[in-house]
């Protein structure tokens, strides 16, 4: 005789999955698309397609993106027919027809035209574009329109739901769903991204990133893609980056940023325990603009910024987005960990502008030392010219690398400034720290190779890792 199985043992764990259908049916309204013309231009040439999609547009006569419809007649050949250049999708912030997209959707664009949810479709002007975000703003002149509400992205978890709503391949109002896979992506200077794995392709591009609740959360601006189509992967600018872009080209038509004029690298977890610093934060100076605010400040090459105005910088990517949103002007406090110890150096953030050429420091002859080092270096002394060039205190020159010295990546010509926190002054005094050193444990030195800075570890033989 069995037991009967009751109500109790039923599963426990089933879920239902989400409806979107109310999200969509409310958000959907202020999702437009946006096409662009350009005109009297040669063609750019015809990009490549699936045969199967190919075919899947010329069936239901739909104009393949990124090249001329048939409809509209031939393309350039000196007409002044405005050609479709390429498609895109938007989104509307207010009901007076401000409409947020990328920047690259409307880049190059000669005329904009914004098709709504109830197939108007209208001229839009470009108020401002900003390429290092890629953050756009047009306006329509219309009133009364359906407008999107913004998220806190602060509140967006790893693993909830999100919609987007574009045009992929021009197929207006498609909606597609997923989960939010990763925040905090470094693939940009400026922003830190949302992945998600929402089916994301080419026209999707300038359209919301939703939650369920139907707020903005990002915009769609890019894909992992070795085929051109969705691959599992894209990223999405998130909304609060976006609006301060966009309050900016809203008031003055381009975005101003901070600067202080230094490059920078990350900080690994082998130089970290090597110098003392302990734990990998910070952003390492490779390089200092000379005559910019960092060097009026004091700032050098090998120095690792690790707080500005009292906030700790985890990772390099921070710190230019932390100075890019820093007022022009603004007196600022960074903490920097140099040659063992933290010291403050306060600087005077500029306002970010076009890169200029580097100057490069060039080889010169200098007095050779013929210092010769247990760990295969042979340096010399620099001279009064070249400190002069590198801007630098001390020194010495890298004549030759063999054994652990090439192994750790040396070169002629490399300039060593620092060996385990101790500066260089002359090729004699370098080849005093070397002998000194405990010959099992690695060496750590600062090296300077053109305009970039940077620490390479040099290990004796069998004590590699």
């Amino acid at each position: 005789m069995h037991a009967q199985q009751g109500p109790a043992q039923a599963p426990a764990q089933a879920q239902v999955l989400p409806d979107f259908t109310e999200l969509v049916d409310r958000v959907g309204p202020a999702v437009v698309n946006i096409r662009t013309l350009e005109r009297g231009r040669a063609s750019r040439g015809t990009p490549e397609m699936d045969e199967s999609l190919e075919e899947f547009f010329r069936r239901f006569g739909i104009p393949l993106p990124g090249r001329p419809d048939p409809r509209r007649g031939p393309p350039g050949g000196g007409s002044d027919e405005p050609q479709q250049r390429g498609v895109g999708s938007g989104f509307i912030l207010s009901a007076d027809g401000f409409v947020m997209t990328n920047a690259h959707v409307v880049e190059g664009a000669d005329e904009v035209i914004v098709t709504l949810a109830d197939k108007r479709e209208l001229k839009a002007r470009i108020v401002g574009a900003d390429t290092r975000t890629d953050v756009a703003v047009v306006k329509i002149e219309a009133t009364g329109l359906p407008f999107v509400r913004i998220g806190d992205v602060g509140r967006l978890r790893v693993g909830e739901w999100v919609v987007a709503i574009g045009s992929p391949f021009g197929l207006d109002n498609t909606v597609t769903a997923g989960i939010v896979s990763a925040k905090q992506r470094d693939t940009g200077d400026y922003l830190p991204f949302i992945q998600t794995d929402v089916a994301i392709n080419p026209g999707n591009s300038g359209g919301p990133l939703l939650n369920m609740r139907g707020e903005v959360v990002g915009i769609n601006s890019q894909i992992y893609s070795r085929s051109g189509g969705f691959m599992g992967i894209s990223f999405a600018i998130p909304i609060d980056e976006a609006m301060r872009v966009a309050d900016q080209l809203r008031t003055n038509g381009r975005v101003v940023r901070g600067r202080i004029g230094v490059q920078i690298a990350p900080v690994t977890k082998e130089v970290a325990e090597s110098i003392g610093l302990g734990k990998p934060i910070g952003a390492l100076v490779q390089g200092v603009e000379a005559g910019g605010p960092a060097e009026k400040a004091g700032i050098e090459p090998g120095d690792i910024i690790t707080r500005v105005d009292g906030k700790t910088v985890e990772r390099s990517g921070e710190l230019p987005r932390v100075i890019g949103g820093t007022r022009p002007g603004t007196r600022t406090t960074l903490q920097v960990f140099r040659r063992g110890s933290y010291r403050d150096l306060a600087v005077t953030v500029a306002e970010i502008e076009p890169e200029k050429p580097r100057r490069v420091a060039q080889a010169e002859s200098a007095p050779r030392a013929g210092a010769t080092t247990p760990i295969g270096l042979s340096v010399s002394d620099l001279s009064d010219a070249q400190r002069r060039e590198l801007k630098v205190r001390g020194g010495v020159r890298v004549e030759s690398a063999e054994g652990a010295a090439a192994r750790a990546g040396l070169r002629e010509g490399d300039v060593i400034l620092t060996v385990d926190n101790t500066e260089v002054t002359n090729a004699r005094q370098f080849t005093g720290l070397v002998e000194k050193a405990d010959r099992s444990k690695p060496l750590t030195v600062l090296v300077r190779r053109g305009e970039q800075t940077n620490y390479l570890i040099i290990r004796p033989s069998g004590n590699s890792r």
